[in-house]
């Protein structure tokens, strides 16, 4: 996909920031829609299928964390790529956000230029998996659908957010492995996003309440595992 060929969907609850961020962006050659509330972003969406997603955390009503968790409970944004937009640069609120799904979080204030670089770079990285010729990879009662973007546990099939899919996806192409941090966050993230150092940890808690405890090894001092269920 070209990143001037997007589709971009701006939530915020201040009508000026929605006309300068959509202007430089149609500015850019994206197609561009906005909203005013996470209740009414999420109508827009289904219609205007996304390719990204920008959103304020501080809304009222249904607020930014509430917004991004709800899309990605839907099959549907499973591959969106979704951004936070907002003052609120704590720690906390960072891995709230990645906790929920998010790919990217952008503090305010920021450069019309520094934001639009960094949803070109965004819309730049295909899903790992995606760049993966193999169709399934199974490891005892657990497959992973690179196509179908899901896992099976079980007979049951689980769907993950997109970052928590394919941090699985890498520990399990290579079972018994030992994947130091900075190669997962290469290898997930890529170079072009600054993320906090919790990131992975977070991810790594969250594929862990959905497959079990036993599966993911953590490597004191170096990174985690894949293990195979005896």
């Amino acid at each position: 996909m070209e990143p001037n060929k997007a589709k971009i969907l701006v939530l915020d609850d201040e009508p000026d920031i929605l006309e300068i961020v959509g202007y430089n962006l149609r500015r850019e050659g994206y197609e561009v829609k906005t909203a005013l509330s996470g209740k009414e972003g999420i109508t827009i969406a289904k219609g205007f299928s996304p390719d990204l997603i920008l959103l304020d955390v501080m809304m009222p009503g249904m607020d930014g964390m509430e917004t991004c968790d709800a899309l990605r409970k839907d099959p549907q944004f499973k591959d969106t790529i979704i951004a936070f937009l907002t003052a609120r640069g704590e720690d906390y609120s960072q891995v709230a956000g990645f906790e929920v799904g998010a790919d990217d979080y952008i503090t305010k204030p920021v450069k019309p230029k520094v934001l639009v670089s960094r949803l070109k770079a965004l819309l730049r990285r295909r899903p790992m998996a995606q760049r993966d010729h193999q169709h399934l990879v199974r490891i005892g009662d657990l497959i992973i659908d690179i196509e179908q973007y899901h896992v099976e546990l079980g007979g049951e099939i689980i769907v993950l957010p997109r970052k928590e899919f394919e941090l699985l996806h890498l520990l399990a192409s290579k079972p018994g492995k030992v994947f130091s941090r900075d190669l997962i966050m290469d290898k997930v993230w890529g170079d072009s996003v600054v993320v906090g150092g919790r990131t992975i940890d977070v991810h790594i808690r969250k594929i862990r309440e959905k497959i079990g405890e036993e599966r993911i090894k953590t490597v004191k001092g170096v990174g985690y595992k894949f293990e195979p269920e005896e």
